[in-house]
């Protein structure tokens, strides 16, 4: 999995995501949350429109990065999920948590 990161001046940490969100990668993105988070990035974007595969392991490394950022004052929002991510996230109810947004000036406008 491809994580980089860009930090954008209003203090958003943006991770594009691509290829799979599964058992396999999700520990990376964990990480990459975790140590966001330890720097002081606790508002981050999290750019799914490149994701063509995600599994419960994704559903539960996005659900931990949300947890790990509210815990720190921030939150954790989702950005263009694919079409699969999307039936995923409708499946398992989980649009109501992670509630995506078109853009990523749309993922923390009003905040």
């Amino acid at each position: 999995m491809n994580l980089p990161t860009d930090i954008r001046p209003d203090g958003v940490a943006v991770m594009h995501l691509g290829g799979r969100l599964n058992m396999v990668t999700a520990p990376e993105f964990r990480a990459e949350v975790a140590a966001l988070v330890e720097q002081g990035h606790v508002r981050i974007a999290v750019d799914l429109t490149r994701v063509e595969f995600m599994d419960s392991s994704g559903l539960g490394a996005l659900v931990s990065g949300l947890k790990s950022t509210r815990q720190a004052g921030g939150d954790l929002r989702i950005v263009s999920p694919s079409e699969q991510v999307s039936m995923v996230m409708r499946l398992t109810n989980l649009e109501r948590v992670l509630s995506p947004a078109a853009s990523v000036d749309e993922a923390f406008s009003g905040d």
